[in-house]
């Protein structure tokens, strides 16, 4: 059985770390985001946003 990836969009990512959603287009141009271009929306998935988080995480 194939398990379905799980992704987030943009504009949910925004919502969730109350940033602007300029923000987390910036990220994915900077390549510090990965995400998939799908139409004219990206799709983040929710394992490349957990690696994200943990690299900006602070110690």
């Amino acid at each position: 059985m194939i398990k379905e990836k799980e992704f987030y969009r943009a504009e949910d990512l925004a919502k969730l770390l109350d940033v602007n959603i300029m923000t987390i287009y910036r990220y994915i141009k900077a390549k510090r985001l990965k995400a998939y271009k799908i139409g004219r929306e990206f799709r983040i998935d929710k394992n490349e946003f957990n690696n994200f988080l943990n690299s900006v995480k602070t110690k």
